[in-house]
């Protein structure tokens, strides 16, 4: 895959920007998976604090499942997963990315629950790339699939097909994708998130304290197209 840094500078716009990766025409099916711990990070509490109103199935979902005895909690037991709606998952993001008390509460809740289950807290910087395979546990893991070429619609869809230039290149596209063994699936996926990632992935401002890398895989020509509109979307300033 393809690392694309993002133009983003803040957990704010790193949120609209995921916002419109997920809401485009060219979305073909997604998966957001987001573990317990991060669902309960942001529950309410007995100080009358309540989880924003997107999660409210999803922290009930976490507390029964943080519950559940047959679950070893500090491993990779796939049930410790919800396969989450991108309401759900905007609202995991802007919940520790957007700076403020929530933030602030929904961090020290999940630094304890990790040391309540004798996890050791992560001390590698956030975003770093050579760890992504051993990090654990994962608490955001999300992406999309694009529309195959073969499937788009010539009115409906027409920008991505006019983005190629000539007719022929973007048929030239179409047949290369279709007759590829094995079949080529076009990607977009956001670096997983850890512990580090959400609890020191901003600084006290909202800055993000590295960029964020969008995984892509597929047509360059295709992936930059829907990059310069999701960016649009997301009035991000400088956007290609």
């Amino acid at each position: 895959m393809i690392a694309r840094p993002l133009p983003v500078r803040t957990g704010e716009e790193a949120v609209r920007v995921v916002r419109a990766l997920g809401t485009h025409r060219y979305v073909h099916g997604h998966l957001h998976a987001i573990h317990a711990l991060a669902f309960h990070a942001l529950a309410g509490d007995d100080t009358g604090e309540r989880a924003p109103a997107a999660l409210a199935a999803a922290c009930g979902w976490a507390a029964a499942t943080l519950s559940d005895p047959t679950i070893e909690l500090d491993s990779k037991d796939p049930r410790l997963l919800r396969e989450a709606s991108l309401d759900e998952l905007l609202a995991v993001l802007a919940g520790f990315w957007i700076p403020g008390s929530a933030a602030d509460r929904a961090q020290e809740r999940l630094l304890d629950a990790v040391h309540g289950l004798g996890m050791d807290v992560p001390l590698h910087a956030p975003f770093d790339e050579t760890v992504e395979d051993d990090l654990h546990p994962v608490l955001v893991d999300a992406g999309w699939e694009l529309r195959p070429l073969a499937d788009l619609d010539p009115l409906r869809h027409r920008g991505v097909i006019e983005a190629y230039g000539e007719p022929i290149a973007y048929e030239a596209a179409r047949f290369e994708e279709q007759s590829a063994i094995p079949a080529r699936v076009t990607l977009q996926e956001l670096p997983a998130l850890g512990v580090a990632e959400l609890v020191r992935g901003v600084d006290a401002d909202g800055e993000l304290i590295e960029p964020l890398v969008l995984w892509t895989e597929g047509e360059d020509v295709y992936h930059d197209y829907l990059l310069r509109g999701v960016l649009r979307a997301a009035k991000i300033a400088g956007e290609a």
